[in-house]
């Protein structure tokens, strides 16, 4: 029986890959992915087998890992973000339980997204996907109601695609019902990786046109402000 280890690989480019990441894609044999994902990697792979699927394949690929290890392969399966953070250390864990498994967590595009405007996560935050695909809008509206009620910083997951182009203006409108016009929010394309860039504004300028599906959103709290084209959130310090 091999191992089957569930990989975060970060945004994508090797300067926010783990060490361990790194290591541990090394020592595998077998390696299954997103065919995006896998390219992100390809330095790493060399001679492995190689297993890759296209999108929606999410299933599919956490299978397909979970019988190489049950080969007695050593096979790690990788997300990009964090695995445990939408990713595929959930499925992983619910489909095998007669194997052992070790999850790697990574750096996950919030985090890259934060340090790339300034420090807009620095008190309580949450992060809010707006696919549902899996989940239904009236739990992801939910969510929206209580976490802007609650004055958290909200990070804003895959906010638009072809398919739902108009939830990142649903959510806005209900995030707006609580938290004054000029709240700053920062658009951050492509965070951490290649085609990267940003734009700040507040939640009565957000530029809609801007925002894709590689674009994380972060809303600030009644407490957040921009200086110098940064975004802070103060974490209490009498400075």
């Amino acid at each position: 029986m091999g191992k089957l280890y569930v990989i975060g690989i970060g945004p994508g480019g090797k300067e926010h890959m783990t060490l361990k990441t790194v290591d541990t894609i090394n020592k595998c044999e077998v390696i299954v992915g997103y065919t995006y994902y896998i390219d992100l990697i390809k330095e790493f792979i060399g001679n492995k087998r190689v297993i890759k699927t296209g999108m929606k394949g999410e299933l599919e690929r956490c299978r397909m890992a979970v019988e190489e290890a049950r080969k007695g392969f050593d096979t790690c399966i990788i997300s990009t973000g964090d695995s445990g953070l939408y990713g595929m250390a959930g499925p992983i864990l619910e489909l095998a339980r007669d194997i052992e498994i070790e999850i790697i967590p990574g750096v996950t595009s919030v985090f890259c997204a934060a340090a790339e405007v300034g420090a807009p996560i620095m008190h309580d935050f949450c992060t809010i996907s707006l696919s549902d695909l899996l989940t239904p809008w009236e739990v992801i509206e939910k969510r929206l109601h209580q976490a802007a009620a609650g004055d958290f910083v909200i990070a804003l997951y895959n906010p638009k695609s072809k398919g739902r182009p108009d939830n990142i203006n649903h959510a806005i409108s209900i995030i707006s019902q609580y938290a004054k016009p000029s709240t700053p929010v920062a658009m951050v394309k492509n965070a951490g990786r290649e085609g990267n860039e940003q734009r700040i504004a507040t939640l009565e300028t957000i530029d809609f046109a801007f925002i894709d599906m590689m674009t994380v959103v972060l809303i600030g709290n009644s407490n957040t402000y921009e200086i110098d084209s940064k975004i802070i959130t103060p974490r209490g310090y009498s400075l």
